[in-house]
């Protein structure tokens, strides 16, 4: 009875994991948030394709200047093109019923997407390498992973135009996408490309918790504090103890 049970939670959480990616496996990202020239290059891909349409209201335009080593006026004249103060948080122009009727639904904040999404930066890095053409879609995109996606493929110039490869199914006919192929390059070759979407996956790493910077350094310390505490905790208790038998 006990295996039956181990056995179906298995299951259960083994399905639920596939559901999640959507897509099959997810490739690994790599991200390093501790690499400032990656965030930094990540950023600027970000607000240039991204924030457009997507907000990230959660994260301010200071704290990303300090926490990524960049001059205040720097930001607010490359990435700031909403024309808010240093202060404010990033957010965008875009009417949200307007954006409803052009995508079908409006565009998601990206703030916490690292941290709500299965898989997190390896969601992210797999979805913006999955865009294929499809004339079947209103947008003319669909993706691998996210399947019948709302969005367009905005890196599609830097990537390149991919078709699906379709793996036989029942009786002959297409079932499901299992790989794609690049028909027509971009600007910037796969390994560049690949290069490009890590760091998006990199910046929105950091940008669900900025805190992470500060809080691994942290770490480390707080640990040695305890190690010190603990070993005066025990040279106390066996003065204490030194007499008593």
């Amino acid at each position: 009875m006990l295996e039956r049970c181990l056995a179906l939670i298995a299951l259960c959480i083994a399905s639920s994991v596939a559901a999640a990616a959507g897509g099959g496996p997810l490739e690994p990202a790599h991200v390093n948030v501790h690499d400032r020239a990656s965030l930094q290059r990540g950023a600027r891909l970000f607000m240039n394709y991204c924030a457009g349409c997507h907000e990230a209201r959660f994260m301010r335009y200071q704290r990303l200047a300090r926490d990524l080593g960049l001059d205040e006026e720097l930001v607010q004249r490359h990435l700031n093109f909403s024309g808010a103060p240093i202060g404010a948080t990033m957010l965008n122009a875009m009417n949200p019923e307007q954006a409803s009727e052009w995508f079908g639904a409006a565009p998601p904040d990206l703030s916490l997407t690292a941290r709500a999404k299965y898989g997190g930066p390896d969601w992210i890095y797999t979805f913006l390498k999955s865009f294929y053409a499809d004339e079947s879609r209103p947008l003319g995109w669909n993706n691998r992973v996210l399947v019948n996606a709302s969005m367009p493929h905005v890196l599609w110039e830097l990537q390149g135009i991919q078709r699906p490869i379709y793996a036989a199914g029942h009786q002959g006919e297409a079932s499901h996408v299992e790989r794609l192929e690049l028909v027509q390059p971009g600007k910037l070759s796969p390994e560049e490309y690949d290069r490009a979407i890590r760091d998006i996956a990199a910046f929105m790493a950091y940008m669900a918790e900025p805190a992470v910077l500060q809080r691994e350094a942290l770490g480390v310390w707080v640990l040695l504090y305890l190690a010190l505490f603990t070993l005066l905790a025990w040279l106390l208790k066996r003065e204490y103890w030194r007499d008593v038998h």
